[in-house]
């Protein structure tokens, strides 16, 4: 039965979240990210979540990869956080929108130096014919930015989902397991809960 309830389903998901951070021996904030090709041919990746609000779910990507794209293509991506440890997963489906620059820049300066590097040095998804350029081209750009602040390219920011949807899943003995979706409406979220 659905219902129009005063929920909030970021409340569950932070909470879940915080259980996750404490269980999961490895990045408890890996989310497979699937997007769609121009042709309608799903594609899913592994990334890493790096903020949640009520606006949605942010990961940071470089734009030019095959994920940016996709999305450039067609904005809506769907989501899905697995913590085994905990035998729970969280499905979020929805549109896409970048970050503001002041966003992307602020998560960018946060980031380790090697990894503010690759980002520029990187042309992601395209094909490498040699590591060691790959390499010597982060070297390259350590020399050059060795006495001044490394500037995040104008290719590389944050991408937003902005559910419409977000389904809990809670392993239940005998697989008789536990769903609910919440779904975005004019007024707030329904509830609904799912047959296993």
């Amino acid at each position: 039965m659905s219902q129009h309830q005063s929920v909030d389903p970021f409340t569950l998901f932070q909470t879940w979240f915080a259980e996750a951070e404490a269980a999961e021996p490895n990045d408890p904030n890996a989310m497979t990210l699937a997007t769609t090709s121009l042709e309608g041919a799903p594609s899913a990746r592994m990334v890493l979540l790096k903020g949640v609000d009520t606006r949605g779910f942010v990961f940071y990507t470089n734009l030019q990869s095959r994920k940016g794209g996709e999305l450039a293509a067609n904005p809506q991506a769907a989501l899905l956080f697995h913590w085994k440890s905990l035998r729970r997963q969280v499905r979020v489906e929805g549109a896409t929108e970048g970050v503001s620059d002041e966003e992307a820049d602020a998560y960018f300066s946060s980031r380790a130096r090697i990894s503010r590097l690759g980002a520029i040095a990187s042309e992601q998804s395209r094909p490498l014919l040699d590591r060691a350029a790959f390499e010597a081209r982060v070297a390259e750009l350590d020399t050059l930015y060795a006495d001044k602040p490394i500037p995040r390219p104008g290719h590389w920011s944050g991408i937003r989902v902005i559910p419409k949807k977000i389904e809990f899943w809670q392993d239940m003995p005998f697989r008789l397991h536990d769903r609910t979706v919440f779904a975005k409406t004019a007024d707030g979220w329904s509830v609904t809960k799912l047959y296993p």
